[in-house]
């Protein structure tokens, strides 16, 4: 008998459309259609709601939709303590004002890591990272260290799914991420994109949770990779200092 399907398909279809202003504030009903393979019609009526209940606005000029104000009153109810993004960001500046360059704080989820906190540098030219990206775990210092550091697995779960890049070997990314575990941080220099470099440490709760990758990127220009391993010692001592704010 096959097994009962426990979610709703209307209500994943809304959340798949609220969804959609991650990526961008501002979307016109066919952009929305395209972007989640469903008919303007369906997406009307779903807009419709949306919009009823307040989580979406339309603009009668524009005729796009941006989301509406009950949104914020969710977010205002989050849960802050014990929240890395707020708890950890004091510190972040901290190693931001020492070194200069942009911190970022990422999280697993699911197959992709997803930045939570961001403190970008001051320098006129820098990697502006903006908070709630999400990036594949197949590349750049901060995934490879929420897989190293993670239970194997994770590890195996990750490279098993068919989104993993094809010409990547597995068995030697799986040899890299045995080394990084034995070093106790990760560098990627444009890995992900040209001009591109960041560091990564694992930051642990006390009870010696993996729970985020710390990490410092800039241009590769200034984050070379023998300036990465120098910065390597402050940045996994700020990791084990945040770590010791969680529970």
């Amino acid at each position: 008998m096959e097994e009962e399907k426990r979610t709703v398909r209307a209500v994943e279809r809304a959340l798949d459309v609220l969804l959609c202003f991650t990526g961008k504030p501002e979307w016109g009903l066919s952009e929305i259609a395209g972007q989640i393979g469903l008919h303007k019609s369906t997406v009307h009526r779903l807009l419709a709601t949306l919009e009823d209940r307040g989580f979406v606005i339309r603009d009668d000029a524009t005729e796009k939709y941006r989301l509406g104000l009950r949104v914020l009153e969710l977010s205002s109810n989050l849960a802050r303590e014990g929240d890395p993004s707020v708890v950890l960001l004091p510190d972040m500046e901290r190693l931001r004002d020492e070194i200069d360059e942009t911190v970022s704080l990422y999280v697993r989820d699911r197959n992709e890591r997803v930045r939570i906190q961001a403190v970008q540098s001051g320098q006129a030219i820098r990697r502006v990272a903006t908070v709630g990206a999400r990036l594949p775990l197949s590349v750049g210092a901060s995934s490879k260290v929420l897989l190293a550091f993670d239970e194997p697995s994770v590890r195996d779960s990750a490279m098993a799914e068919p989104t993993w890049p094809a010409g990547l070997d597995r068995t030697a990314y799986a040899r890299q991420l045995d080394e990084i575990h034995s070093l106790g941080y990760a560098t990627s220099f444009e890995e992900r994109e040209p001009g591109a470099a960041a560091v990564s440490a694992p930051i642990f709760n006390r009870a010696g949770k993996l729970v985020a990758a710390l990490a410092v990127s800039g241009p590769s220009n200034r984050l070379t990779p023998d300036v990465m391993h120098e910065h390597a010692p402050a940045i996994m001592e700020a990791a084990k200092r945040m770590g010791r704010l969680l529970g």
